[in-house]
């Protein structure tokens, strides 16, 4: 297992697999909670909208995001953020990983907004909030408290889907075994072992958080 270590640049590609996971996080929480409010407007178009945004990215294969984010937006219609062709593969990774992430953040959200009482919405606008005053100052940090174990599952999803970044050249740990696995088949064991190993210890610790962080900030009723 050693000698896998010495061959081969391990810690950088789970560095960048984390690199990916953290900004891709961020960004899939900001899509997300804007979607989420889009989808509890008072508004029909906007819940339409929301609802579209929903429904067509969940059912949308992760790898085919990755790709036509790629494909299309760099290559074909030139949308270049960087002439670094390594760096720009993997903002354009991160930007395919939050927006299909944020599909599932909006809803765990959304899944929040529902365990508050009707009563404080409709006391809220009794006291003369608008819908936005009503949304910042009771209902979202309320959500955001009931929704805390499923945005952890969708965190740790997010972490272990990042392999498919490799679709378009980003040097993270998957691509890294395929590498490994092609060039030392006599260590294939401790190669699984390595990335099996890695990925319980970045996943594990969410798992663990989300868990004290639910019973913690349970919103008591």
């Amino acid at each position: 297992m050693g000698e896998l270590f010495a061959q081969y640049n391990i810690l950088a590609a789970f560095g960048m697999t984390i690199l990916l996971t953290v900004f891709s996080a961020i960004g899939s929480l900001v899509i997300g909670t804007v979607v989420a409010v889009l989808r509890v407007s008072p508004v029909g178009l906007f819940q339409k909208v929301g609802a579209f945004y929903v429904n067509t990215l969940r059912n949308t294969p992760l790898t085919l995001i990755i790709i036509a984010s790629n494909i299309v937006m760099a290559v074909n219609l030139g949308f270049n953020f960087t002439e670094d062709i390594a760096r720009n593969n993997i903002i354009w990774a991160i930007i395919g990983l939050s927006v299909y992430h944020a599909a599932f953040v909006c809803e765990a959200l959304r899944s929040g907004v529902n365990t508050v009482p009707v009563g404080q919405a409709e006391a809220a606008r009794s006291v003369g909030l608008t819908f936005g005053q009503s949304l910042t100052e009771v209902l979202l940090p309320q959500a955001f408290r009931g929704a805390i174990t499923p945005l952890g599952n969708t965190l740790i999803a997010l972490t272990k889907n990042t392999t498919v970044a490799t679709a378009i050249g980003v040097a993270e740990v998957s691509g890294l075994m395929k590498e490994m696995q092609e060039f030392r088949p006599d260590l294939i064991v401790p190669i699984f072992g390595i990335v099996a190993i890695g990925f319980v210890i970045l996943t594990l610790p969410v798992g663990l958080l989300t868990t004290h962080l639910s019973r913690r900030l349970a919103v008591k009723r």
